[in-house]
């Protein structure tokens, strides 16, 4: 089984919900694990605010890495949210956001590099934008997408903007957590499938109701 370095934790599942209290904080645990897929030949992708997107190279030179450099050869792409997240009317396109999770982890090694380590800020998600409220569903399929294809992905959270529940929701998506510095497993996760079953349930009942009503 492949597996996965960070801050010297072998990892054997490929998807991380990591909670950050400060930009220092993040930059602190992510420049080394993205330093390390570079030196070992691999891609990085990274998914941001385009409001934040200079001051995120800026950062990352400051901890080491030739932005230049890797933006040149392709070993560093950095992409807008509107370019990953967002369909054409600038909505949450759960659908075409896992195709081209799909796409990009099947053939990453095709282009040369061992692994993509893709990185996604997820700060959108609290400002309501239309089709957020399929988040959590994309967080639990495309679980089946990085284990399928074998590809890491990194989805970035600022404690401060999430809700109680958006948390527990989020710990019941992603079987590693990044927390304080410190990536374990997660006891809260569930399996997509069960998942799903769990949605199609609460949803029964519904149905029922407005047939009943008809």
């Amino acid at each position: 089984m492949e597996k996965l370095s960070l801050g010297g934790t072998t990892l054997e599942a490929f998807h991380v919900c990591a909670f950050f209290n400060s930009k220092e904080e993040e930059y602190d645990v992510l420049t080394p694990f993205f330093q390390e897929g570079m030196a070992q030949g691999e891609k990085n992708l990274h998914i941001v605010d385009p409001a934040f997107a200079l001051e995120h190279k800026t950062r990352l030179s400051e901890g080491g890495i030739d932005v230049e450099g890797c933006e040149s050869c392709g070993q560093l792409e950095v992409v807008h949210w509107q370019d990953a997240y967002f369909n054409e009317s600038g909505a949450f396109d759960k659908d075409r956001m896992l195709a081209m999770v799909d796409h990009l982890t099947g053939t990453g090694r095709d282009a040369g590099y061992s692994r993509l380590r893709i990185m996604g800020n997820m700060d959108w998600a609290a400002t309501g934008v239309p089709g957020s409220d399929k988040l959590m569903e994309y967080e639990a399929d495309v679980n089946e997408v990085l284990s399928r294809n074998r590809q890491p992905a990194v989805c970035v959270y600022d404690i401060s903007k999430l809700t109680g529940v958006m948390m527990m929701d989020l710990l019941r998506t992603h079987p590693l957590t990044l927390i304080g510095g410190v990536i374990q497993e997660n006891a809260f996760y569930t399996a997509p499938g069960l998942l799903r079953e769990e949605r199609r349930l609460r949803a029964a009942p519904m149905d029922g109701q407005e047939s009943a009503a008809v």
